[in-house]
């Protein structure tokens, strides 16, 4: 489900569109929270098109990948997840790296540009120096020497192109902070002295609860402009998905009567996660016994063999 030829963009991934929009736009902070396995990572990802931006080598990417990715629009969003380990030092040094990154990324079409102008005048010059000592008669009808060809104006170039390197602006306008939960108070300052110092969207992502964990710091709930909660899938979007044969990658299932649909949605309670986890199950229980079609005693044989906490 994180291949974005795969994901679906619920309703609940709109709405989480739109907030990260609005922060954005107005260079808020931003709250998000919503239970687990409801597809918070998994749509923050998406919209960051982490996945894709965070594996991109700007030193090996063919010329035509990179413009197809730049073509999709400017990466401006960047995903950072708290680890259990996180520390002021390794946040401030994580963000800044990402933050270069996609800085390289919008950087490097720019530079390709400019080395091969500079390879173009250079090889230019070459040919004709080359043609110049080939000829051996370097002198015209009136006996003056003919000029050798002039050496391009590299020093002149060369400035030209940093001045445009350096015209180009940082890209990042939103940072999305996932497992917010695991911060501890000198975490939450190095956000917030990030934020205002560069004044970016900032969005943290975590559990239910931890809005009011955050409201015993004053100084960083002063600065929250929105609050978001992801929910669950309703039923209606779960049948939706169902009818339209959806299934994780790697999954093959046969069409789905309305029983088994019903025993599906009243199941997974809209939890993504545990949907996909249900849908796979149930494939390994369909090829174990030969079934033809998915019957409700499949799905609730897979629904045996999978660990279902709280849903909702």
């Amino acid at each position: 489900m994180n291949d974005p030829a795969h994901f679906v963009e619920t309703l609940e991934y709109r709405r989480f569109a739109e907030f990260c929009e609005a922060c954005r736009r107005y260079r808020y902070v931003g709250l998000c929270y919503g239970a687990p396995g409801v597809g918070k990572t998994l749509s923050a990802r998406h919209y960051a098109r982490w996945d894709t931006i965070r594996d991109v080598n700007i030193y090996t990417i063919p010329d035509e990948e990179l413009k197809t990715l730049l073509a999709t629009g400017q990466p401006d969003t960047l995903l950072y997840t708290v680890s259990v380990t996180s520390t002021p030092k390794s946040i401030e040094a994580d963000l800044a790296q990402a933050r270069n990154h996609l800085f390289q990324i919008v950087r490097e079409p720019i530079l390709r540009e400019h080395k091969a102008m500079l390879d173009q005048q250079r090889d230019r010059y070459e040919e004709a120096r080359d043609a110049y000592f080939a000829d051996g008669d370097w002198f015209n009808l009136f006996g003056e020497q003919k000029p050798p060809p002039e050496a391009p104006a590299y020093d002149e170039q060369a400035r030209l192109c940093v001045q445009r390197e350096k015209a180009i602006a940082d890209p990042t306008t939103l940072v999305l902070v996932d497992e917010a939960d695991r911060l501890k108070m000198a975490g939450l300052e190095t956000l917030r002295d990030s934020f205002d110092r560069s004044q970016i969207g900032l969005i943290l992502i975590g559990m239910p609860g931890i809005e009011k964990r955050l409201a015993r710091y004053p100084q960083f709930y002063s600065r929250i402009g929105f609050v978001h909660e992801f929910r669950p899938l309703s039923a209606t979007e779960v049948r939706r998905l169902l009818a339209a044969s959806w299934t994780p990658p790697g999954v093959r299932l046969p069409p789905l009567d309305e029983e088994t649909t019903a025993a599906i949605v009243r199941m997974t309670g809209g939890n993504f996660r545990l949907l996909g986890r249900l849908l796979a199950q149930t494939e390994r229980i369909v090829m174990i016994n030969e079934l033809p079609q998915v019957t409700r005693q499949a799905v609730e044989a897979a629904r045996e063999s999978l660990v279902i906490g709280h849903t909702g």
